[in-house]
């Protein structure tokens, strides 16, 4: 890494006011448009049964560690790379490093952000549904068999599942067209702080049932003779996953934020709002489920099919089950509208399309994907590649290969092949911020972050287990 002139670096990160480029105005805007990129279904529906799956409390500790030791930095690498472009996640690169192949990290972050959201934009959709089914009571005094049926019945269906997630797709895709300031950033600071309300009132009910206490000994009192390699392996993959990195989101978000904004604490403060959303989540759902005698462990099958049924037990349970199922729903939206900007922006600003133009054009296109994904539970679902069904596969092509080997090279390159008086310049902002954990960062990125997300990849691809 050559050095290169203070001009040449004042030129690389020339920001979005000079560009004449939509941003991100205050800075409680960038929070909440990250954050929201950051907590999704993840957070309120995969986090807390993988963690019944894993121990409970000892996953949740293991699970702080890497993202507090590990996911900042990482997180951080791409709001670098962004904001010293001032481009989508292709451009960036393109950029930051001309005529070399690092542009194809970008391009693989496009392509991500576009199977991601295929396949989401599925369960997005069972949300609306649930949504739907709370509000006219129809769980009520349904068993759990009933409850299965209800759900397959419904995912398995041609039409209803269709039609929500064209309609969440919608929503999506309005939401972006309307830009960063008018849309993104202003949907953003509503949508996240009525998240937080209804976790809150959620959490305050769980704990007022009998029982609740024995939930919460399960989240926060760690048998650590529980943890081995797997729980480790879990919760790696669950932290990159959770925090929505590798697929561009947080680059094209970065591009967005003014010169200002202190990066370090974004990130920092990003991963604590992620990682608090996942943990009100386990404290709505485990105190519920063992005050019920449910089991933790359910699986995928814990959002849809079990909390029903305790919500059909539980008094008010028709109010608090339309208020979860909102919750998940706008979980899902705060994550699909950072995902679909990932694409949008790079047909506007490398295929020079309006943005009319160009969130048409994107959301149609997933949205075809998308109806295939949601047929491989009904009309599809004995229609197999590699024995996988199409969602399966588009997941399994995402989670497994796309993330880990995205996020990987972003760490590389900000580690090893970006320049690093450009890296300091945009962690210190120019030197006005000490920096004074700036080569904690440098280590972690080049030692420490490869090799943990290699295992996540590794691990992903059953390769090593």
């Amino acid at each position: 890494m050559g050095k290169i002139s203070n001009t040449r670096i004042f030129l690389i990160m020339a920001n979005i006011e000079s560009s004449g480029r939509d941003g991100f105005t205050s800075k409680f805007g960038v929070l909440a448009a990250a954050a929201g990129s950051a907590i999704g279904l993840g957070n309120v529906w995969r986090f807390p049964y993988l963690m019944g799956q894993n121990g409970g409390a000892a996953f949740l500790i293991i699970y702080l560690g890497i993202v507090l030791g590990i996911g900042v930095s990482v997180m951080l690498s791409e709001f670098i790379i962004g904001r010293s472009a001032g481009q989508n996640a292709y451009g960036a690169f393109k950029k930051l490093s001309p005529k070399k192949p690092w542009f194809l990290v970008g391009f693989m972050g496009i392509v991500a952000a576009f199977v991601i959201l295929a396949f989401y934009s599925t369960i997005a959709g069972w949300t609306l549904e649930y949504i739907y089914l709370s509000a006219v009571d129809a769980f009520s005094g349904k068993s759990s068999d009933d409850l299965q049926s209800i759900f397959v019945s419904f995912t398995q269906s041609d039409i209803r599942p269709l039609i929500w997630q064209l309609i969440f797709m919608a929503i999506t895709a309005w939401i972006v067209y309307l830009g960063i300031q008018k849309g993104i950033e202003k949907y953003s600071k509503i949508l996240m702080p009525s998240l937080f309300i209804i976790l809150l009132i959620l959490c305050v009910r769980s704990l007022t049932l009998e029982n609740a206490s024995v939930g919460l000994n399960f989240m926060f009192n760690p048998d650590f003779s529980k943890i081995d390699s797997s729980v480790i392996l879990n919760a790696l993959g669950q932290a990159f996953f959770s925090l929505s990195v590798g697929m561009g989101a947080l680059i094209t978000y970065g591009s967005y934020v003014n010169k200002s904004n202190n990066l370090s604490n974004t990130s920092f403060q990003v991963s604590i709002a992620d990682t608090l959303v996942a943990i009100l989540a386990g404290v709505v759902i485990f105190p519920a489920v063992f005050s019920f005698g449910l089991d933790p462990k359910e699986g995928p099958g814990l959002a849809f099919v079990v909390l029903p049924n305790i919500f059909q037990q539980m008094t008010g349970g028709v109010f608090f089950a339309v208020l979860f199922f909102l919750l998940l729903a706008i979980a899902a939206l705060t994550s699909t509208i950072s995902v679909l900007e990932v694409v949008v922006a790079y047909f506007i600003e490398e295929l020079k399309m309006s943005r009319l133009k160009a969130t048409i054009i994107s959301s149609f296109s997933i949205s075809i994907i998308g109806v295939f994904c949601t047929l491989s539970f009904g009309a599809f679902r004995n229609f197999k590649i590699f024995e996988k069904t199409i969602f399966d596969l588009m997941d399994f092509f995402a989670s497994n290969i796309l993330l880990p080997l995205g996020g990987l090279l972003i760490v590389v390159y900000v580690g090893w092949f970006l320049n690093l008086s450009l890296v300091k310049s945009e962690v210190t902002n120019e030197g006005t911020l000490k920096g004074r954990f700036f080569g904690v960062f440098i280590f972690i990125i080049r030692f420490v972050a490869p090799l943990a997300i290699m295992l996540v990849f590794l691990n992903g691809l059953g390769i090593f287990n």
